[in-house]
C-alpha cells in the first residue's frame, strides 16, 4: 500500500479501514514470483519459488554429541575436520539425505512448498567440545557456505575467490570459556558469499582431556540463501 496523500500531496498514515479495504478488495502484491516446481520432480533445473505462509516451528534447538548415548562432541583429529548442515534443500543434502526445510502450514498456491532458509527461526546449538586425545590441540569454529550439493564423496567444495552473490548476511552470537577460563559472549556480524569458507567464529586452544562448552545460536535472516553449515577444524 502507497501512503495516501492529501490534496496538497502530504502523506498521511493509513487508516484502520484503508488497510481492511485493500484486504477485502485487492489483490496480491506484483509481480509473482516464478512457480515452484513440483513437490516430485527431479527436474534439473529446479525452482523452489518464494516462501510466503506459515512455516512449522519457531526455534531450532540442538546439542551436538557424538551419539545419542554421549554428553560429549569429540574434538577431530588433529589436521581434520567435520561439518553439520544448518539449511539444506531436497537438492542439496550433502549427502545426509535430511531435508532440513520447515514445512509449510499454510501457504499461497503459488509459493515454494517449504520454509528454504528457514527464514526467521531461531537456531540455538550447544557443542560440549571434548579433547579425547593426548595432546593440546587448536580449534575453531566456523560457518560456511559451501557450493551445494546431493553428495558427499568429495566433501564440501568452494570456491577461490567466492562468488559476487551474497547467500547470507545476519548476526550470530558465540558464547564459551576462552583459554584463561573468562566466559565470553560475541555478537558477530558475516556476510557470505556462495561458495565462502568462512573465518572463525572461535578459536580455543585445548589441553588434552579437556571440555570446553560452545553455544551459536542466531535468526536465520531473510532473503538469505542456502546451504550453510557449521564446521568444527583442529589446525595441524
Amino acid at each position: 500500500m502507497f501512503a495516501p496523500k492529501t490534496k496538497e500531496g502530504v502523506e498521511q498514515y493509513p487508516t484502520l479501514e484503508q488497510w481492511e479495504n485493500i484486504l477485502t478488495t485487492k489483490g496480491l502484491a506484483g509481480p509473482r514470483d516464478l512457480t515452484p516446481s513440483a513437490k516430485d520432480s527431479n527436474l534439473e533445473q529446479k525452482i523452489y519459488g518464494r516462501v510466503a505462509g506459515v512455516a512449522e516451528g519457531s526455534q531450532w534447538e540442538a546439542k551436538i554429541t557424538d551419539s545419542s548415548i554421549t554428553d560429549y562432541l569429540s574434538i577431530p583429529k588433529r589436521g581434520e575436520e567435520f561439518s553439520y548442515a544448518l539449511s539444506t534443500t531436497d537438492t542439496g543434502t550433502f549427502g545426509t539425505g535430511q531435508i532440513q526445510s520447515a514445512k509449510m502450514l499454510a501457504r499461497y498456491p503459488d509459493t515454494a512448498y517449504f520454509a528454504h532458509g528457514n527464514y526467521g527461526i531461531q537456531y540455538n546449538l550447544t557443542f560440549p567440545l571434548y579433547n579425547k586425545s593426548r595432546e593440546s590441540q587448536a580449534v575453531s569454529i566456523r560457518m560456511q557456505t559451501p557450493i551445494k550439493a546431493n553428495t558427499e564423496s568429495a566433501g564440501l567444495m568452494f570456491y577461490d575467490p567466492p562468488e559476487n552473490r551474497i547467500f547470507f548476511r545476519g548476526t550470530l552470537r558465540v558464547m564459551f570459556n576462552d583459554d584463561t577460563g573468562k566466559t565470553l559472549t560475541r555478537y558477530i556480524h558475516i556476510v557470505q558469499r556462495r561458495g565462502q569458507q568462512g573465518e572463525a567464529l572461535v578459536n580455543l586452544n585445548m589441553k588434552p582431556g579437556e571440555r570446553r562448552l560452545v553455544q551459536v545460536d542466531f535468526l536465520y535472516p531473510p532473503d538469505a540463501t542456502p546451504p550453510q553449515v557449521l564446521t568444527v577444524r583442529s589446525s595441524n
